[in-house]
């Protein structure tokens, strides 16, 4: 009998730890995270929602343009690391787009901010070898997001020059984060520099150019000092990206389903991206797929699908050599024939079509000045 009792001691003790590790996990309030059935769906209530990553990039965009002397780039994943919402704002290369990511992933992977990365690497130049076969980008601008000691995701910012105290991408991060959370977050790592020596080769500037012209209406391109940062007056603006993607996330959640969708401009690079929550990683995954095809192939991917279904046979092979990924929801963005980026889009199972949600999203935002796809009545068949 006390064997027994000690027995059922223990395995009323395993349960209380259990429920309260169970507990301590589910603890993060409903409103930050993906909940209910649709957390269900994805067997993971713990995983930052967009409405949340939402917020945090427009209160880092917000407070940035009240300075009025830059930009960023803002990407924000969610615990397995998958993109959950990106913004490039207007102005914005290559450079600065891409470490946006690699800060979110090194903060995501190191469970700390990417300034940690980067201060070991000041304190030993040794390490930085090492941060690099491991993945990690060492240079300040990476959180995570914790909450209630869950991590939910992390936040990455790239493209300011950094002028701490003042501002950089970090102080960027936190503002958004605190004014999510709340004082909970987490103040700043100081910046450790080590001495450098005085630099002797002078480095030259690129002339500054004036803002490059484009026949097409303002509100669809990049315009003023950011089209003269570029050099190109004709990339899809960051406003219009995001009303292609909004009017389609409301269009597809009035179907009953949901998406991922990714807009690029015309140089590969990725202007806006935005995951509904309950959509996994091959639908984000197949969503970009389908924006780099379009604006590679500068067609409609659903011309591929359809060239699929005509010769299984033959499509295939050459669908591999051009990467040309063969499925609905991919399209150029063509504004009165000028070509300034693409858009790809992945629905959940009860929406109403990759292709369609786009098209809603395009013809929302530009009118009569998009080219959209043309669909032939179908052949009769004779009996």
């Amino acid at each position: 009998m006390t064997r027994r009792l000690a027995g059922l001691g223990l395995a009323v003790a395993g349960a209380i730890a259990l429920g309260g590790a169970a507990g301590l996990a589910q603890s993060v309030p409903v409103q930050f995270v993906v909940s209910g059935q649709v957390a269900e769906k994805i067997q993971d209530f713990t995983t930052i929602n967009l409405a949340t990553a939402e917020r945090l990039a427009e209160l880092c965009e917000k407070a940035v343009s009240a300075r009025g002397d830059g930009a960023h780039s803002i990407m924000i994943l969610d615990n397995d690391g998958n993109h959950v919402y990106s913004d490039r704002m207007d102005g914005q290369g290559y450079q600065n787009i891409v470490t946006a990511e690699f800060k979110a992933r090194t903060a995501l992977m190191n469970r700390a901010p990417s300034k940690s990365v980067m201060n070991r690497v000041e304190r030993d130049a040794t390490q930085e070898l090492h941060s690099y076969q491991l993945g990690f980008y060492p240079v300040a601008g990476g959180l995570p997001i914790v909450v209630n000691k869950q991590m939910i995701g992390a936040m990455g910012v790239g493209g300011y020059g950094p002028n701490p105290p003042i501002w950089s991408d970090e102080i960027c991060a936190r503002t958004a984060l605190v004014e999510v959370f709340g004082p909970s977050v987490p103040p700043l790592l100081e910046d450790l520099h080590a001495e450098r020596r005085p630099a002797t080769t002078p480095v030259p500037r690129f002339a500054a150019a004036a803002p490059p012209k484009t026949s097409l209406p303002a509100e669809f391109v990049v315009g003023g000092r950011g089209a003269a940062n570029v050099f190109d007056a004709n990339q899809i603006s960051l406003a219009a990206a995001k009303k292609v993607a909004r009017v389609c996330r409301d269009w597809e959640a009035s179907k009953g389903g949901t998406m991922a969708v990714y807009v690029l401009n015309t140089a590969h690079e990725l202007v806006h991206m935005e995951r509904m929550d309950g959509q996994v990683a091959t639908d984000t995954r197949t969503a970009l797929l389908k924006a780099q095809t379009a604006l590679r192939m500068r067609v409609p991917t659903s011309i591929g699908e359809a060239q699929l279904r005509n010769n299984p046979a033959g499509l295939p092979r050459s669908s591999v050599w051009w990467d040309y990924y063969a499925v609905s929801g991919g399209l150029p963005i063509v504004v009165d024939g000028q070509m300034i980026g693409a858009v790809g889009v992945t629905v959940g199972a009860g929406g109403g079509g990759d292709e369609a949600c786009a098209i809603e999203g395009l013809k929302a935002t530009f009118g009569d000045h998009v080219t959209l796809p043309v669909y032939p009545a179908a052949p009769t068949v004779g009996r």
